[in-house]
């Protein structure tokens, strides 16, 4: 299956030449997951320049020499800020109807999130919600969300279905996506997640659960794939969720159908999804807070990303954290991403999820740089064209108004974005001057 042709933005026409940054941030060096002590090599750079050419990086070094090289490209002028590739958020359910703040204040009266969902709420409440809306409504509704996640730096975002858990009602969300993907110059990856859940409808019996199952493999992923609608196929594989057997099955008929996996995995209980990623060579393996010994060496022996979302556990109010040090030392890759939803981590900042990286998962900047880019890049099978400043990748850049890369996590929750550009393009719109 060949990557959907609405995926890739248009080209910018134009040379660019961006200058006076007070550093360029690389993140130069091997186009796949940076693993152990190479996601600690982001390359910082002072008195250099970037040089666009249509869709592509055409040249990165000393700002003196790049003048002499292309004349006539136009000048940005960077204002002294620091300039990094595009930042990836490799995970997030942006497309949902109602928020869920009513959920907050139940588990605040110490209702648990498993509760919460027992009782009708959680994945189920956006369920019912997202069903009772038209495909318009949707796109209306995600368009300023994914504004404000390029207005955060990010230039390539992931975007899963999996609030319908109908046939109809999966095509129609992963349509909807598709049209955002058209109406945006972000880079959109969409993601089908039927197996968010078992809807509510076929809970009653093993059999309902089973015949929910046999809908995913033999009609879900084969319209999904027909239609060209997703490039990956999800399962939450969590207790009480989906089982290790049940996501197996799910995922290898998704890449029968010529879909990559990911899989949510290990999130509030060790239940095997980790080792269930690596058996199936997933491109990446998500969440990850409560994955075991065997799970992180199971991961360190494959290829596939390890992507902590250290917010959503930060909004549940739980203690448990992804092992991200652990990972690291294992030689696994690790992502960052915002898991932006409605129920568990309603955050379109990426920046802030870098914080917590550091602050939280004890990872230094260089590696939380490294996880928003060409790591991010790498969870989502782009690590070829995304994800790093150098000749010949694509032309998505973020400018921060700040002076050192240190500061992009260390001023937490605020935003600092100038400015987004993809494929040469602006992103998100900013008043640079250009000459």
């Amino acid at each position: 299956m060949s990557w959907p042709d609405y995926a890739e933005p248009a080209p910018s026409p134009d040379g660019l030449i961006f200058v006076n940054a007070s550093q360029i941030v690389t993140c130069a060096g091997p186009a796949r997951g940076r693993r152990g002590v190479e996601m600690q090599d982001m390359t910082v750079l002072s008195g250099a320049a970037v040089v666009t050419e249509g869709s592509v990086v055409a040249a990165v070094g000393a700002e003196a020499e790049l003048r002499r090289r292309y004349p006539t490209a136009r000048e940005l002028d960077c204002l002294r800020g620091v300039l990094t590739p595009g930042l990836v958020d490799s995970h997030t359910h942006a497309l949902f109807g109602r928020a869920r703040f009513d959920e907050q204040e139940l588990r605040a009266a110490g209702l648990d999130y498993m509760e919460i969902a027992r009782r009708g709420g959680g994945i189920h409440a956006s369920v019912r919600d997202l069903r009772a809306r038209a495909e318009q409504e949707l796109v209306d509704l995600a368009l300023p969300r994914l504004q404000r996640l390029a207005s955060n730096g990010v230039t390539t975002v992931e975007v899963k279905s999996g609030y319908g858990l109908t046939l109809e009602d999966e095509l129609k969300a992963l349509r909807a996506i598709r049209q955002l993907a058209e109406l945006l110059p972000m880079r959109i990856v969409p993601t089908f997640l039927g197996a968010h859940e078992v809807p509510l409808e076929h809970r009653d019996s093993a059999s309902a659960r089973a015949a929910y199952v046999s809908l995913l493999i033999h009609e879900m992923i084969p319209r999904v794939a027909a239609e060209r609608l997703a490039r990956f196929a999800d399962v939450f594989c969590e207790t009480g969720v989906y089982s290790v057997a049940e996501s197996r099955c799910i995922l290898r008929a998704a890449r029968d159908h010529g879909l990559m996996l990911k899989l949510h995995a290990d999130e509030l209980t060790s239940s095997g999804g980790a080792e269930l990623a690596a058996e199936i060579a997933a491109t990446s393996a998500d969440h990850l807070a409560a994955i075991s010994e065997r799970g992180v060496a199971a991961l360190a022996c494959g290829s596939t990303v390890a992507t902590l979302l250290p917010g959503t556990m930060l909004f549940l109010g739980k203690s448990s954290r992804a092992p991200a040090r652990q990972l690291i030392e294992a030689g696994v890759p690790v992502a960052l991403g915002t898991d932006f939803n409605p129920g568990t981590s309603p955050t379109t900042n990426l920046p802030l999820v870098l914080t917590l990286g550091v602050s939280q998962l004890s990872m230094s900047v260089a590696e939380v740089m490294t996880a928003a880019t060409v790591n991010g890049a790498a969870a989502l099978a782009l690590a070829d064209r995304v994800g790093q400043l150098a000749r010949g990748f694509s032309a998505d850049l973020a400018l921060f108004d700040i002076r050192d890369v240190r500061e992009l996590p260390y001023w937490y929750g605020d935003r600092r974005c100038l400015g987004t550009w993809v494929c040469g393009k602006t992103c998100h719109p900013l008043h640079l001057q250009v000459s």
